[in-house]
């Protein structure tokens, strides 16, 4: 049965292929991202399948407020129900601890913590409509307890921590609901971010491979778990 999902952050990377693998399997597929160009290199991909019926491209900034108003008016019109949402967009920066200025920190913060939950927040309306709502934030395996840690990533892997821990506690808040919430912690997948993380580097899995994973948990992944965190890793990097 085709779904209705909202992605962020797909206009590269991981999100870009979950939207466009998600789109060929005959789902109806919001995807916001703060990149124009990166959205028309979907919306191009979606149309060289044969799938771009099944795409709707819109220009957001999820870590703007009101752009997330002007967001949920145009889903509202457009949408009966959004049955799955994933928080993919994300930022990353590489630098040594002391050398992080707050300005660097709180947009970090900003863009993988505070637009998920505000975001969730404002969509709750259109999700309880569902009856098979599933939220899927996107984390790192740097953000989980007890994995490896790399220098330079003390901003990005705590904001990761941060978002697996308010997906665990969500889930359990709106269990009642029947909306279901889960967390992938990735590991090394070939995306610009992870260029960014750890240059020269080559990962064992492309961002095509773990969006198509993504894409199937989001749709299956109710059925298995809630309430979460799972990491999805074949090195770390």
């Amino acid at each position: 049965m085709s779904k209705t999902v909202l992605i962020t952050g797909a206009s590269r990377g991981i999100g870009f292929e979950t939207a466009l693998q998600l789109c060929i399997a005959g789902h109806k597929v919001i995807a916001v991202a703060r990149t124009t160009k990166g959205l028309e290199s979907l919306y191009n991909a979606a149309s060289k399948s044969g799938h771009a019926n099944n795409l709707v491209v819109i220009p957001v900034d999820v870590a703007n407020h009101t752009h997330l108003d002007e967001l949920v008016v145009q889903l509202s019109r457009m949408c009966n129900a959004i049955d799955i949402l994933i928080n993919n967009a994300g930022v990353l920066i590489n630098k040594p601890f002391l050398d992080i200025t707050q300005e660097e920190l709180e947009n970090i913060y900003k863009v993988n913590v505070f637009a998920p939950f505000t975001l969730t927040q404002k969509l709750l309306p259109l999700l309880r409509k569902s009856d098979c709502a599933h939220i899927v934030n996107i984390s790192s395996v740097g953000g989980v307890n007890g994995t490896s840690k790399f220098p330079g990533l003390t901003a990005y892997s705590s904001s990761k921590g941060a978002l697996a821990i308010w997906s665990e506690v969500l889930a359990e808040e709106l269990k009642q609901e029947n909306i279901f919430v889960n967390c992938l912690a990735l590991g090394s997948a070939q995306t610009e971010m992870l260029s960014k993380a750890f240059p020269g580097y080559e990962a064992p899995l492309t961002a095509a491979q773990m969006g198509s994973y993504v894409a199937w948990f989001a749709i299956n992944g109710r059925d298995f778990f809630n309430g979460k965190t799972l990491p999805v890793a074949v090195t770390t990097p």
